[in-house]
């Protein structure tokens, strides 16, 4: 079965695959991002650039493996071009620059299909290979990023079909992403969905393209990074506790949060904050996690304790700032509400029947956010059940709202989609009058998959919401443009140049510079 190709801003170091490709050249040289996954015994010396790894090439071999790196395993490739001719001409012509580039590409994939995985990471249901946009740094093909991303994207989908393994093209700067998202709808094609969920991808991208989306994360996002679900918490707190079996088997007839609360008092409370911070914790996130911090959206809410979409969205320069812990800040005008605390903030974390109670009595404030984004946006809800019982209170709240008689209003007002891994008839029924419900895959199919089908439609639904000219006025991407664009870069290109001489200092020129550094200008 074909992989698919992933296009996703995120840090290429903290994102969960399996597989790296880290660009080098022929002396094993890597910038100094990328030595938090190079083992300390395979570097041979450091400089202020980044270092020089143990080792050599053999022959004119131009990928391997290196050694000593677990389960997530680090592929040097060669994508310094060091006889390549000034003249991209002539360099084509000899069969190198680009070329050269993208043949390297697909004997990397190569390599990395030969290894064996039993298991992809975290129960994914296909191994995930990540790699930057080859040769945009040293490589020699930074000022051609649109030539390369036109070529690259189709090796990286023959790759993924050939070897049936998921691609991840992972890009930090967001006129490499308007521009790669550029080319993959231009080809129209790439997203192995029904009919049903591409219609529903480009519902949900209208919506964030016009402002009226918010996103609800729920404990499977993380789930996909190895923290645990509820079940799996619970269980995790019974081993740390040493239950015996009665006690454990009676604590799985109780409902979540009473179980939490017997866990809390045999661990007491000091214990139980100590291994919440500790298995909730910064670490690698998952790809769900950073294609839903790509979205245009300002306001998520999640019940999840840990910092993973906080950390993806600041490794592409879109913080969020934590609520209710940060500060107002208008740097930071995006937000994500911890409705049941974070991490961080140990105190602050809802998990025992007693917490949930206090809630309902002293968090009214952090419900009614929920409340006020469900009456004033359309809530995307991905990764929970919605079996959580203060959603389903908030819910409950807005509905009688929604609800009250209205003889001009046809049915009632849905004020969310959720995306369920499978297809529950009953639940979808329960929630009909307050959300869409669109699964993913029936109840039959293997759950993995079904969540592979979730990260394959948010990978559209970050495509089709994408800023569609942020590659505008980025130099490297001029042959990407069509005459019109081409037209209009140059004259914003002359406005370009007033604000540089110096007529940026009114709130006009402000203006003026923040929509063009919106189209790609630099500085």
């Amino acid at each position: 079965m074909s992989g698919h190709v992933f296009v996703v801003g995120a840090d290429l170091v903290r994102l969960s695959c399996d597989d790296v490709l880290v660009p080098t050249d022929r002396s094993l040289r890597v910038t100094a991002s990328w030595l938090p996954l190079i083992p300390g015994d395979q570097v041979a010396a450091r400089d202020d650039d980044g270092a020089r790894l143990t080792g050599g090439w053999d022959g004119a071999e131009r990928v391997r493996e290196l050694p000593g790196c677990g389960s997530r395993r680090v592929w040097l490739i060669d994508t310094v071009d060091e006889g390549g001719d000034a003249d991209d001409a002539a360099d084509e012509a000899a069969g190198r620059g680009l070329a050269w580039l993208l043949e390297g590409a697909r004997e990397a994939l190569a390599a990395v299909a030969r290894r064996e995985v039993a298991q992809p990471a975290h129960g994914r249901a296909r191994r995930l290979v990540g790699l930057p946009a080859l040769g945009t740094g040293w490589g020699g093909a930074a000022g051609r990023r649109g030539e390369l991303l036109r070529q690259l994207l189709p090796v990286l989908r023959a790759a993924a079909e050939e070897h049936g393994f998921d691609v991840a093209l992972v890009l930090r700067r967001p006129s490499d992403l308007a521009a790669a998202q550029r080319v993959r709808r231009a080809e129209g094609g790439g997203w192995d969905l029904p009919d049903d969920l591409h219609e529903v991808a480009g519902q949900l991208g209208a919506r964030a393209r016009a402002g009226g989306l918010a996103v609800f994360l729920g404990a499977g996002v993380s789930a996909a990074a190895g923290r645990p679900t509820w079940l799996a918490l619970l269980d995790d707190l019974a081993d740390e506790a040493g239950l015996d079996d009665d006690l454990r088997a009676g604590l799985a007839q109780l409902p979540p949060q009473d179980s939490a609360a017997l866990l809390a008092r045999e661990l007491g409370r000091e214990a139980l904050a100590g291994y919440v911070q500790d298995r909730f914790g910064p670490g690698p996130y998952a790809l769900a996690h950073a294609l839903v911090a790509g979205l245009p959206v300002r306001e998520f809410v999640t019940t999840n304790y840990d910092p993973l979409v906080e950390l993806a969205a600041a490794d592409v320069g879109r913080p969020l700032r934590v609520l209710p812990f940060d500060d107002p800040d208008d740097a930071a005008p995006r937000w994500i509400l911890k409705l049941h605390g974070d991490a961080a903030h140990p105190e602050s974390v809802v998990l025992t029947r007693e917490q949930y109670l206090e809630f309902g009595a002293g968090r009214t404030a952090l419900a009614g956010v929920l409340q006020s984004l469900l009456l004033t946006r359309h809530v995307l809800f991905v990764g929970t059940s919605m079996l959580d019982d203060d959603l389903i209170r908030i819910a409950h709240q807005v509905r009688s709202v929604l609800t009250a008689p209205q003889p001009e209003q046809a049915g009632p007002r849905r004020s969310g989609t959720v995306l369920a891994l499978q297809d529950d008839p009953v639940r979808a029924r329960l929630w009909e009058q307050d959300v869409d419900t669109v699964a993913m895959a029936g109840r039959a199919d293997p759950a993995p998959e079904a969540a592979r089908r979730l990260e394959v439609l948010l990978d559209l639904l970050g495509c089709v919401s994408a800023e569609p000219t942020g590659y505008l006025l980025d130099p490297a991407y001029r042959g990407l443009l069509d005459e019109e664009e081409t037209a209009l870069s140059g004259a914003l290109g002359e406005v370009a140049a007033v604000l540089d001489g110096g007529s940026a200092h009114s709130w006009a020129g402000h203006e003026v510079r923040d929509l063009l550094r919106r189209l790609g200008a630099a500085g």
